[in-house]
Formats: structure tokens, sequence, C-alpha cells
């Protein structure tokens, strides 16, 4: 009897608390990986902090980064997205060109202007506020209906891009000391690098996943919060190298107000000889140093008579294009840029056309591009900021030559191999020279400018630059198309599932188009060889420029300027 009262067993319910089990094992999971993630997180930080010498600096050098990773996140997507907007929107290689080119192409329009501004007026809202606005036209653009919809979204973002060079070149400025803006650049390009990773592998992925209007909603979602980062944390310097960050400041905003109290300190009136000699060796410039040491002398013709800051626009930019090693490095700096940018535009189609590669393999090998150009400008910085110490003063120009001419020898086998292992190595080594570049040109150009001209400087460069960046992709997509035209239609073949096909005759058509782009680093090496030559004197010059408006400002009392850093009066 009892056994007939005995209760019978639910199976149900003794599976329940293993049902139960299932979750919290799941979140003990989840619970430790964001432990691992957190610890990783801080060990990076960390390192960031040792790096680049203090919290302080390592806030400022971060949040740079990350303003030019959007733009290159941007320009990456494009391309990453490239064979779901073919099949979407029904277009060729020179369309898809030509949503890149019309970004840039508007860009450089509106960089002369947005140069002029951060001369003059506060640079970080001024960034903050097109971080916001390029965030709003990322998402606009993952609401176009069309083709022409989407071109004209493109225009908009293009046209609120134009401040992040022109200002992050001039708060670099005066942020770091000159004797180690090489080393800076290459951690703020750095962040660039990271933004063509996220766009060609997140992005990508995303778009072969979802759709390709989901990568740019993504895209566009961190600017917000970037911009509110940086409007709430990052001070305005002080213009002309006033403030400095030393390595070991803790404390953004502290750092700025004491430079501002020594500022006001000055006394007014050029500084004697024996305070031009007493001045902080660690604020010495040393490509200034150098050209001293090397007995180079300023060019009477393009010593400036007047105040840089107070130059109107169109004096500015006559003086700065007359600057032969400016000109020379603003022509090799955009030939440079043209091939890249082409590159990243068609890059994954490549990939996956010629090596018969899926979109994860193809992102893959992207991946592996993208760490070798960080490596690339990482060393590049490094490398040159120490070659100058040494006296080899013409390193930022020298040294990018070499790495533009060796890249393109590189290269040729990275695009003629069909095994995709052996070749995407050369590519991988092609990348680093090409990144590797950047640092010294970017800090070059800071030594043969006075400080007062550096927004407009830039925003000249830009333009430039820009312009050779928008013709890339249409160019590079147009004779694509053309070459492509002459191959026999084949079935495609080594595609994924969930991924569009790229057609042999597409792969054949950028094939060679990159070898024959190959002659752009070619010529760009030739014209940074040749501005070795006039470097030395072109930073005597800088420095005479500069020493002459520090002198005027504390004699009128007019403005508070920067004393001359040592061995800059050639």
């Amino acid at each position: 009897m009892e056994d007939k009262l005995a209760p019978v067993s639910d199976p149900s319910r003794e599976s329940e608390p293993r049902r139960e089990s299932e979750p919290s094992l799941a979140r003990l999971l989840a619970k430790e990986f964001w432990r691992v993630t957190r610890w990783l997180a801080r060990l990076a930080r960390g390192e960031v902090v040792k790096r680049v010498g203090g919290p302080a600096r390592a806030r400022v050098v971060t949040l740079f980064g990350a303003v030019l990773a959007l733009n290159g996140a941007d320009t990456a997507t494009v391309g990453a997205i490239a064979p779901q907007l073919e099949h979407a929107l029904h277009i060729g290689n020179t369309k898809i060109g030509l949503l890149s080119t019309v970004a840039l192409l508007v860009g450089a329009v509106f960089t002369i202007p947005v140069g002029l501004l951060v001369d003059k007026v506060h640079r970080i809202p001024l960034l903050a506020v097109s971080i916001v606005l390029w965030s709003i036209a990322s998402i606009v653009s993952a609401t176009a209906g069309s083709y022409s919809t989407l071109l004209l979204t493109r225009l908009l973002l293009g046209a609120v891009t134009a401040s992040a060079g022109p200002a992050i070149a001039s708060l670099t400025g005066d942020y770091f000391p000159a004797h180690e803006r090489g080393r800076v650049y290459a951690y703020i390009l750095g962040g660039e690098i990271a933004g063509t990773a996220f766009g060609f592998i997140i992005s990508g992925t995303v778009a072969s996943l979802i759709d390709w209007r989901a990568a740019f909603v993504i895209l566009g979602i961190p600017g917000f919060f970037l911009a509110r980062e940086l409007w709430r944390t990052v001070p305005e310097p002080l213009r002309g190298g006033q403030s400095n960050l030393q390595e070991g400041v803790v404390d953004l905003h502290q750092a700025l107000a004491e430079a501002t109290q020594r500022a006001a300190q000055q006394p007014e009136g050029p500084p004697s000889t024996e305070e031009f000699h007493a001045a902080p060796t660690v604020q010495e410039d040393i490509a200034q140093a150098a050209a001293r040491r090397k007995g180079a002398r300023p060019n009477p013709r393009l010593v400036l008579k007047e105040d840089p800051s107070r130059m109107s626009l169109p004096r500015a930019i006559r003086y700065v294009l007359s600057i032969p090693t400016n000109v020379a490095m603003i022509i090799g700096s955009s030939l440079g840029y043209f091939f890249f940018s082409g590159l990243s535009t068609f890059a994954l189609l490549f990939v996956r056309g010629h090596y018969h590669t899926g979109q994860a393999k193809a992102e893959l090998v992207l991946g592996l591009l993208v760490s070798g150009a960080l490596v690339g400008t990482l060393v590049g910085g490094r490398l040159t900021d120490a070659l100058v110490r040494r006296g080899n003063i013409e390193a930022r120009a020298w040294v990018p030559a070499i790495c533009y001419v060796g890249a393109a020898i590189l290269l040729i086998p990275g695009f003629v191999a069909t095994k995709l292992t052996p070749a995407v190595w050369f590519d991988v080594a092609g990348a680093a020279l090409i990144s590797a570049a950047n640092p010294p040109l970017d800090a070059a150009r800071l030594d043969i400018v006075p400080a007062g001209l550096w927004g407009r400087a830039e925003s000249t460069r830009t333009f430039l630059r820009s312009v050779a960046q928008a013709l890339a992709p249409l160019l590079f997509g147009g004779v694509a198309d053309l070459v492509a035209g002459f191959v026999p239609d084949q079935t495609p073949i080594g595609t994924h599932l969930r991924t569009t096909p790229v057609s042999p005759a597409t792969a054949t058509g950028l094939e060679v188009t990159f070898l024959i782009m190959l002659v752009s680093l070619v010529a760009a090496g030739v014209f940074l060889a040749r501005a070795r030559v006039t470097y030395p004197t072109d930073v005597a010059t800088a420095a005479a420029s500069q020493e002459a408006a520090t002198a005027r400002g504390r004699s009128t009392g007019t403005a508070v300027v920067p004393r001359p850093e040592p061995g800059s009066a050639g």
C-alpha cells in the first residue's frame, strides 16, 4: 500500500534543476569572460599610458587617434561593403569609387575655410561638433533607398569631416614637444589604421550577415560618445606649443592651468641670450637643433616679417606653397594616399576574386594587412625621431622616400601571385612600408611651418591630398572596369554562400589596375628624395620666422607667444 501511495516521479520536474543550472553556468562563463576582457583592457590601457608618457598624454593621444579612426573606418567601409552595394543597387566598380570620391572632394573644398577657423577659434569644440554631424550623416546614409540618395548622403558626410586633419595637426603641435612628434604622430595615426581595420572587418562582416545599411548605423553610433568625451575631458591648449605636456602628467586640466600661469608671467620683449640658452632642453626642437649643428641658414626671402597668425587666407596659402620642402612633401604624400585610397576601396573585392576566397578569409587577409600597417606606423615615427636626434636631419624626408619605393617593389609579387599564402606576406610588408612613411612626414610639416600657420598649412595639404584620394577610387574603378571589359565572361568561383560572387573579369581588372598604379608610389619616393635637399634650410627658416614673431609679440604686448626653442635661430 505504501508503494502505491509513494509519489510518482515526474521526469519533467526532475529535469528542471538541470535546466536551471545551465543558465547559471552560462552566466558564470560570461562573467569570467567579462573579467578577462576587463583585465586585458586594463593591461592594454596601462601599456598605452606607459608608452606615451602618462595618463594625461594617453587621453589626448587616444582621443585624437579615435577621431582619425572614424575617418579611416568610413573610407574603408565603402570598400568593405562593395559586393553588397553592387548587388543591391546594381552598380559597378566606377560607381563604387564615386561614392568615396564625392565625400573626399567635398571634404577637400571645405578643408580650406576650416583651416582658417582652426587658426582663429577654439579647436576642441569645432572638432566635437563636426564629429556629431559626421555621425548623423553616417546614420542617414543607412536610410538611402537608391544610389543617387546614397551619393547625396556621402556628399554631406564629406562636408563635415573636413575639420579632422587641420584640427588634429594643430592640437598635436600644441600639446606635444617637437622632439617627440614623430613618435606621438605614430600612435595617433595608429588610430586611423585601427579605424580602417574596423571598417574592413566589422563593417564587411555586418554587411554580409545582416545588411549594408546596418554597417553604416554601427559606424555612426560611436561618434556621439567620442564627441562627448572630447568636449568634456580635453581642454583647449595654448597656441604655439606653450602647453606642451611633459611626461608623467596626470591631470590634463591642471597642466593647462599651470601652462597658462607660466605664459602670463613671461616678461615682455624678446628674450635675452642668457634666457634663450637657459630654456629647458626637454623643449628643444630636434629638427631645429640638428639644422643648427649642420650649419643650415634660413632663406631670407621666406623669413616672415609679419605675424603669421594674422595673415589672410590667400596670403597664408601662397606662403606655405612657396616653401620648397612643403611642396615636395605634399606631392609625395598625396601620391602615397592616392594609391592607398584606391587600394583600400577595392582590396576586399580583389582578394575575394583573385584568390577565390570567401568573405571571412578575405577579411582575415585584410586584418593581416592592417596589422602590418600598424607596425610600420609605430616603427616609422620612432626610427626617424632617433635618426634626427643623432643629427641626421634629412631622415624625415629620405626614410619615407625609401618606404614608398620599397613598397612598390614588394607589392608586385603580392598582386601577381596566384596563391594566397606567399602573396599575403608581400602585401603585409608593402602595407607596413606605406604606413611607415606617414608619421615622419606629418612631423616634418610642423618643422618647416611657423606655429601660427599650422592650421592653414595642414588644410592646404589636406585639400590637395584629399583631391588625390578622391580621384583614386574613381580612376581605379574606371581602369578596372575598362580592363574587365576585355576579359571573357566566366562563372565566378570560390564564393561564400552568404556573399555576392566576384567575377574573374573584375578580379583581373583590379589586378592590372593595382600594378599600373604602383607608379604613383615610385613617383612619391622621387619627390621626397628631392625634399631632403631643401629640408634643413626650410627648418631654419621656420625657426627664424617663429623667433621674429615671438619678439614682435612681446615687444607690442599684443599676443602671448612662446619663446623660440634652443637651436632655432639658424
